[in-house]
């Protein structure tokens, strides 16, 4: 299923290059994602708030940086367009492979379903802090439109 999910992620990502940045398109993904935080009503999710906290930040501070050295907005014509580096590709998928292994040593010393919840965790930090940085980049090329 990992492996399904990846290249599903990879599907999306390099159809997403061809159609113009959005607001919209810039937000959704965040918020879309953030329904899966009702796992933790489930209680065989639940995880520790110190291991939810470094997470978060692991995601955020570390693995989202490569994603934001890789994607770069820009005006081509009358529209914002995401333009990614040729790295882009080899770093989604050294963050998969990083993921997959990192899972397989957690799922030995915690349950799947706090495995999970953990990496649902550090994946938001990165999406949250890539999507925000989009969404920086993209506010300061819509305030200086081309003539």
């Amino acid at each position: 299923m990992s492996l399904a999910g990846l290249v599903a992620v990879m599907t999306w990502r390099l159809r997403e290059v061809r159609t113009a940045v959005s607001l919209r398109k810039i937000i959704i993904p965040p918020l879309g994602m953030a329904t899966g935080f009702s796992m933790f009503f489930v209680p065989a999710f639940r995880i520790p708030w110190a291991w939810a906290g470094i997470a978060f930040l692991l995601g955020a501070l570390v693995l989202a940086w490569p994603l934001i050295l890789t994607t770069r907005l820009v005006w081509i014509g009358s529209a914002i367009m995401m333009k990614r580096s040729s790295a882009f590709l080899a770093v989604l998928f050294v963050l998969a492979a990083i993921r997959f292994l990192a899972r397989g040593y957690f799922d030995t010393i915690v349950t799947p379903q706090q495995s999970a919840g953990v990496f649902f965790i550090l994946a938001f930090g990165m999406i949250v802090r890539w999507r925000t940085k989009m969404l920086v980049d993209f506010r300061k090329l819509t305030a200086e439109v081309p003539a």
